[in-house]
């Protein structure tokens, strides 16, 4: 009976998340983010039946520190998006909620156009996890909304280091948002973002930010000449915006689909695809062994004990793993 309810539930989710139900799509985000083992089974059935139809959406990852202005660009760029009619799904990877238990996104107040849009939909990450759990969650939950309908996800990280390359693991384009302004350029070269930037935005771009947004746009273009280019139909550009004003969106976001139609047409795209799935592959399995053995109840009597007598010196790390692994039969 049980077996049929569930068969049921998940039926029922498929057919409302397809035909664009929001309350099932929310439903759904929830039930992918549950960590309750039934919930985790359902989702996985619930992934596997929506597959054929995912994939065709943009997923474009953007970054930026903070106060660059990232929310009034999104919330700019996706209110152009769904007036051309597209439909846009914001979705978050938020390391900071993995020691605030907060969500970057709150309330939604941040892209207020967007928060009342009925063409947009915006979800914040899971509100804890580690960042490798907050990232499987947020690629579920993109393969969700594309099932929707949704044709455009905007994956936005409000970390830095570690989050930025997960996202850009994960979409198709990564969008980078500099400030205009002294020592940024430097800051941004120093974090290795322009090794992973498919585009350079310079935001702010607009009263007498606009000759300082010129002149870091340069800085940038040197920056980039000398890195050797990751694609060989794409060398990134840098372009002035602004967010607030609404100025060079269009342009930008013209510049994200040229980047498709030429990576689509010498198949670095659907590689680029590929790659990414088998990489999650791994990283998932790596959660999912991590999560096998801090709940085995041998292991989990003995780690304490263990992990003090690696922190005193008195057993070798090598020898502490070897006796873990030995206790869940490895």
């Amino acid at each position: 009976m049980k077996k049929e309810s569930d068969d049921a539930l998940v039926r029922d989710l498929a057919d409302g998340i397809i035909s664009g139900s929001r309350a099932k799509l929310a439903r759904a985000i929830t039930l992918v983010e549950s960590k309750k083992l039934a919930h985790r089974r359902q989702a996985e059935a619930l992934l596997q039946e929506i597959l054929p139809f995912t994939g065709k959406a943009h997923r474009v990852g953007i970054t930026g520190v903070p106060g660059v202005g990232k929310s009034t660009t999104i919330d700019t760029l996706g209110s152009n998006l769904t007036s051309a009619g597209h439909k846009v799904a914001v979705l978050a990877v938020d390391p900071s909620s993995t020691v605030t238990g907060g969500s970057i996104l709150g309330d939604k107040t941040r892209m207020a156009r967007l928060a009342v849009d009925r063409n947009a939909f915006i979800r914040p990450s899971p509100s804890s996890g580690t960042l490798g759990g907050v990232a499987a969650r947020t690629r579920e939950t993109m393969l969700l909304c594309e099932a929707a309908g949704f044709d455009v996800i905007l994956v936005e990280t409000v970390g830095i280091g570690q989050s930025e390359t997960t996202v850009a693991q994960m979409v198709d384009f990564f969008l980078v948002l500099m400030l205009p302004g002294a020592g940024d350029e430097l800051q941004g070269i120093k974090k290795g973002v322009l090794e992973i930037a498919d585009m350079i935005a310079v935001n702010k771009a607009d009263g007498e930010g606009v000759e300082r947004a010129k002149a870091a746009a340069s800085e940038y273009r040197a920056a980039l000449h000398i890195l050797a280019p990751r694609s060989s139909v794409w060398s990134p550009p840098v372009v002035t915006i602004s967010g607030l004003s609404n100025e060079g969106l269009d342009t930008l976001w013209s510049q994200i689909e040229t980047h498709r139609t030429r990576t689509t047409q010498n198949g670095e795209f659907e590689a680029t695809r590929a790659r990414q799935q088998v990489s999650w592959l791994w990283a998932m399995l790596e959660t999912r062994l991590m999560e096998a053995m801090k709940t085995n109840p041998t292991v989990a009597a003995m780690l304490p004990e263990l992990e003090q007598a690696v922190r005193e010196g008195d057993v070798a790390v090598s020898a502490a793993v070897g006796r873990i692994a030995e206790a869940m039969g490895i």
